[in-house]
């Protein structure tokens, strides 16, 4: 980082490859981050790409080279760099991987499947800001059989904490692994707080376990629990271009209204 223009700290943050722009500022509002010395916590602080900002007590230097990795999170563990109730964390599956990478987005303790990683904060800030309506499909399996009303429900959007979800692709798998529970495949473009599980409750088919196994165009039916790889260069150049796309106009409007306190 040269630049010696002043810009939000937040986005400096975001272009060292430190955490999205989003999570740098919780990381301001939590006093993480120090400026010369200083703790920060106000999200207007200005500062230059000279300053000796720090996260955590390390000091923030830009990245070496660009990192991206898709890794099968399996479940019980936590998607954070850090767990203050020292439970095993993504970055635990990563081994020998010594770049400071971070997670784009979340899934659960008890969810598996796909999870990028990155140091790309300007990618990782438009594909976890609302606004932009990244898709992501899960491989819900749920108790019982749901009818096609439960489904219909579930496309046109249940209420969640007084705000109706988005609209979403759902469609019955032919065939369950167990008596007594059946798979929905489910696309949704918003990441509210245990979205997926919440849908399935309010139909009264609760989720059994559950498998992301799309982020937008990248998907991969060959790695396993705890593997990871490497994104090839089509797969980047795919995921910039959806990015660089416009943000749909009703995902704009969902995104632009207030967010009720309960939510996450």
């Amino acid at each position: 980082m040269t630049s010696t223009v002043s810009e939000r700290l937040q986005k400096l943050l975001s272009r060292a490859g430190v955490s999205s722009r989003r999570t740098a500022e919780q990381l301001i509002i939590e006093g993480r981050v120090t400026v010369n010395g200083t703790t920060v916590r106000e999200l207007g602080t200005k500062a230059e790409a000279s300053d000796d900002i720090r996260v955590d007590g390390r000091r923030v230097k830009a990245a070496e080279r660009t990192r991206y990795i898709l890794l099968y999170k399996p479940k019980g563990y936590v998607t954070t760099r850090r767990d203050p109730q020292r439970r095993p964390t993504v970055m635990d599956l990563l081994g020998d991987v010594r770049d400071y990478v971070y997670p784009v987005g979340r899934l659960d303790y008890d969810t598996e499947g796909l999870l990028l990683l990155t140091n790309d904060g300007e990618l990782a800030n438009v594909l976890t800001h609302p606004r932009h309506g990244i898709e992501r499909t899960y491989a819900a399996h749920v108790a019982g059989t749901p009818d096609e009303r439960d489904i219909d429900r579930l496309r046109t959007g249940v209420p969640l904490d007084g705000r109706r979800t988005l609209p979403a692709r759902v469609t019955l798998e032919p065939r369950a692994r167990k008596e007594g529970e059946a798979v929905l495949r489910i696309t949704i473009c918003e990441g509210r707080n245990r979205q997926i599980r919440r849908m399935c409750e309010a139909i009264g088919h609760p989720v059994r376990s559950l498998v992301r196994t799309t982020i937008g165009p990248i998907t991969d039916t060959r790695l396993k629990p705890g593997t990871w790889r490497e994104l090839n260069a089509g797969e980047i150049t795919r995921l910039r271009a959806l990015a660089a796309r416009p943000a749909p106009t009703r995902v704009r409007r969902a995104a632009a209204r207030p967010r009720p306190a309960s939510a996450r």
